[in-house]
């Protein structure tokens, strides 16, 4: 009784707080108008400078967060700033703060006893978790894939799916899944063959993560590796691409042409030298490295060469998953039949864990193994999250939101061509060049203080990642905000 009374004075308060539309002056052209069955709020309200003397009073972070406050597309403070979030918790947050279906599920008495035990769903999962599987994970299955591993977090999804892509290589390098005593025997006490000298092929700029497997695929800042052990695996070079696009095509093509035939003479060299490349990992679009692209035909032919040599392709899509491109995984865009054996994910899944083909299955029961294997409670949530992309057409959405972000980044970086330069994106999931890393950080603070809340990558690189329900009304009073913040710049 006291659970039900909580939650139905959760939900009064929630509806109490529901926005109505009205004008707020903008200076972009709003092309839709807000709905007002939105939990949201009418715009960013600053009461002081972020972080303010509640956040300061407590540790030195970012900035201590009201998320029981917090709204739709907007994050509140403890100082009781409101601000725009076109971060979203790193690219994590899927339909925004706060949304009613997703208190529902949390409010419902059924579901008290999924979020009170943790169970380990590898030895002793709840009746339902097939049935959440399938309706969660597997209804939004990259296509050729009719299996997936639940893990907690990006880092542990990649983590074992390399584990994964070992196994595989290795039962196809002995022609059997059975190893020798002598494999057995060697493996307990880290020594060949049972630890055998295999490798993976990874990308200058990738991060895929910061446990110790993923950490050897990491290249991109110091501070995430140094003093840290690594393998000493192959490294390629990934696409520099120059901007505008249609200015350079000859250029891109070339450059692209240079990072491939580098990929092929790596995996050839480092399996002459008896130190096989069992996989190559990539992301669509590297994220924290400095939201760095190639074209479609650049992993098209990506794919071709690890089919070429045998090798696995692990797609990461632990950042671009979810949505955020106009596509639920920003591999669809390829265009490929086949692009992937292995897609890894996180984030905006609210879980984490990884597709595999059947192939990649191991063998043996406990070869990839944990206690919790992910959380079920996230499950739950996922469904109703793919339920409400589902019925409000939010890929759709990421399109139309994604289209108004870069066209006025585009306009911006023509009015301030010697402080912005390089937008690009797709979808929503979009960023531009800062002129240097101080002034690129400066303008994120100016940003923050004036109400929006933006995230950097790379060494110059602002990235924008809002969630699904980021419509046109939002991007237009983004970009007003963020014009004024570019002009207050030196």
């Amino acid at each position: 009784d006291v659970f039900l009374a909580l939650a139905q004075n959760f939900i009064t308060q929630i509806t109490h707080r529901i926005s109505f539309t009205f004008s707020i002056g903008y200076r972009h052209q709003q092309t839709t108008a807000k709905r007002v069955e939105e939990v949201e709020f009418d715009g960013p309200c600053m009461k002081t400078e972020v972080p303010g003397p509640r956040s300061k009073s407590v540790v030195q972070v970012n900035f201590f967060c009201d998320y029981e406050e917090s709204k739709g597309n907007y994050l509140v403070d403890v100082d009781g700033n409101r601000m725009l979030d076109v971060y979203t918790q790193i690219a994590s947050i899927p339909i925004g703060y706060n949304h009613p279906a997703l208190t529902k599920v949390m409010t419902d008495p059924k579901n008290m006893g999924t979020f009170v035990n943790r169970p380990a769903l590898g030895m002793m999962p709840p009746e339902q978790f097939s049935e959440k599987l399938v309706n969660g994970l597997m209804a939004v299955a990259p296509k050729g894939f009719s299996r997936v591993q639940t893990m907690a977090c990006g880092s542990c999804s990649n983590e074992n799916a390399y584990k994964a892509i070992f196994i595989w290589y290795r039962n196809k390098m002995r022609g059997t899944p059975e190893p020798t005593p002598e494999e057995v025997r060697t493996s307990v006490i880290n020594q060949v063959p049972g630890c055998p000298d295999l490798t993976l092929l990874s990308f200058m700029g990738g991060f895929h993560g910061r446990t110790l497997g993923c950490l050897a695929t990491t290249h991109t800042k110091a501070i995430q590796k140094l003093d840290v052990p690594s393998f000493d695996w192959p490294i390629a070079p990934f696409p520099q691409l120059r901007y505008p696009l249609g200015q350079f095509e000859r250029e891109n093509a070339q450059e692209e042409a240079r990072c491939l035939e580098e990929v092929e003479d790596l995996i050839v060299k480092w399996n002459q030298k008896g130190r096989h490349v069992a996989g190559v990992v990539i992301e669509p679009i590297q994220a924290e490295g400095g939201d760095n692209h190639a074209s479609f035909d650049f992993y098209r032919k990506l794919r071709g060469i690890t089919k070429k040599h045998g090798c696995a392709f692990l797609v990461d899509e632990v950042q671009t998953g979810g949505g955020s491109t106009g596509k639920f995984w920003a591999h669809e865009h390829w265009g490929l039949d086949d692009p992937a054996d292995i897609v890894s994910f996180s984030k905006k899944m609210l879980t984490g864990g990884y597709y595999q083909k059947n192939s990649f299955q191991p063998d043996k029961p406990f070869r990839i193994f944990n206690t919790w294997l992910g959380d079920h409670t996230k499950n739950l949530l996922l469904t109703e999250v793919i339920k409400v992309i589902k019925t409000e057409n939010l890929l759709d959405q990421a399109k139309r939101s994604g289209k108004v972000i870069l066209e006025g980044l585009y306009n911006l970086q023509d009015k301030y061509p010697h402080l912005l330069s390089r937008a690009r994106g797709i979808g929503t999931f979009c960023a531009i060049d800062v002129k240097d890393e101080d002034t690129r950080n400066n303008l994120i603070l100016k940003a923050r203080n004036k109400g929006v809340v933006l995230g950097g990558c790379g060494t110059q690189s602002i990235r924008f990642r809002p969630a699904l329900v980021f419509t046109e009304h939002h991007a237009h009073l983004f970009l007003d905000i963020f014009n004024d913040a570019i002009a207050e710049l030196k």
